[in-house]
């Protein structure tokens, strides 16, 4: 979805496939037929941004075999989809079973993080419409934080300023210019917005900068304004920005509000729980910890790293953090100009919501991104953006 901003420029709305992992290029292929195109029939629109994710295994199926990569650029123009960003943080088995701290490796001191990136750039350059000539992509905060010393730093910071130069000729090449959007996650290296100023300063030029993740944001208690200002003092470019919303509990001493938190507790990815105390954030790797009692104080309100709907908060005692949501998106595309023109709706947490609240089909699974997308439509235009055919 485009809009119109009033400064004349095209903001682009999609939302993210790994809410419907597909490890091989058949899969993908299959997703745009059963997920994307159906979600863009509901919303009555001719086309529909997706922010595709591309595992190891689908991404080298493409880098070695031309004509697949045509036939996917084919197959997006034929079901009325586009794609302007990638999600590049998963590197494969996002699907799996169990996720966890899998989704972290290969981290920015494996070779390999820097050749699947580096892959990405190169597709999405040929994947872009014909009247776009920017996209971006969203990718890990170097590492998950245990064992991260000076070394492992240098590392990483080696192969981003390696992966910029890569970009700086691609757009020589192509014409078509690719920025990394590194995602400040709980539990990470780059945990909250503040952490990712020394390593992008550290980084020559504009091509690696932030991915904004409202759901973080808000886990780890960041003030929308603080955060955007100070990566705006520090020349921080905000590449991309990602709508999501966090679970909110406002009184997890409560029984009942344990209960209920406990209900999020599931054993397939990390949500990363989080307080603010007078000392600063606390926090727990996972929910169950922080709901079994004692590993974190409860004299305050708990924020989990669980994708919730952005249209459908859970019942009470629970609720979710869209108001954080709502703010950062009024201070990143509200004022006279877009601090970020590419947007992200991802909730890839949808099976993994408490079974009463799952979607139980397809169609059901299709309605819900529908009502979050045209939330979020909702939000621009009230805004004063307009949206385009």
């Amino acid at each position: 979805m485009r809009f119109r901003h009033p400064d004349g420029s095209t903001v682009h709305l999609s939302y993210c496939t790994n809410v419907h992992p597909a490890e091989t290029l058949e899969g993908v292929l299959a997703q745009l037929r059963d997920h994307c195109e159906p979600v863009r029939k509901r919303l009555g629109r001719d086309r529909l941004g997706i922010g595709l994710w591309l595992a190891r295994d689908a991404a080298r199926a493409l880098v070695t075999d031309p004509a697949a990569l045509r036939g996917l650029r084919a197959e997006l123009e034929r079901r009325g989809l586009e794609v302007v960003t990638l999600n590049g943080f998963p590197y494969e088995g996002f699907g799996a079973e169990e996720v966890k701290y899998r989704v972290y490796t290969p981290d920015w001191t494996d070779p390999e993080r820097l050749t699947h990136t580096t892959d990405l750039a190169r597709l999405l350059a040929a994947l872009l419409p014909d009247d776009v000539t920017e996209g971006t992509i969203s990718t890990l905060p170097l590492a998950w934080r245990t064992g991260f010393d000076e070394e492992a730093a240098a590392t990483a910071r080696t192969a981003l300023t390696t992966l910029a130069e890569r970009l700086d000729a691609l757009e020589e090449l192509t014409g078509r210019s690719v920025r990394i959007a590194l995602e400040p996650e709980p539990g990470c290296t780059v945990e909250t917005t503040a952490d990712a100023i020394g390593p992008l300063s550290a980084v020559p030029g504009d091509r690696i900068g932030v991915c904004i993740d409202t759901c973080h944001l808000a886990t780890s208690f960041e003030d929308p304004q603080t955060a955007l200002a100070a990566l705006a003092t520090a020349g921080v470019t905000v590449v991309k920005a990602q709508l999501s919303a966090a679970l909110h509990a406002e009184n997890p001493h409560l029984p009942e509000v344990r209960e209920a938190l406990a209900a999020f507790a599931e054993p397939r990815f990390l949500h990363q729980t989080r307080t603010l105390t007078a000392a600063g954030l606390r926090g727990t790797d996972d929910l169950d910890e922080a709901v079994a009692g004692g590993a974190l104080p409860d004299g305050g309100p708990w924020r989990a790293h669980f994708h919730v709907p952005l249209h459908a908060p859970p019942a009470e005692p629970l609720t979710s953090t869209l108001p954080v949501l709502k703010d950062t998106l009024t201070r990143l595309v509200g004022g006279p100009e877009p601090r970020t023109r590419h947007l992200e709706v991802e909730t890839y947490t949808w099976q993994a919501l408490p079974p009463e609240l799952r979607p139980r089909t397809r169609g059901q699974l299709a309605d819900g991104i529908a009502a979050e997308l045209t939330l979020a439509r909702d939000l621009l235009t009230d805004l004063g953006l307009k949206e385009l055919p």
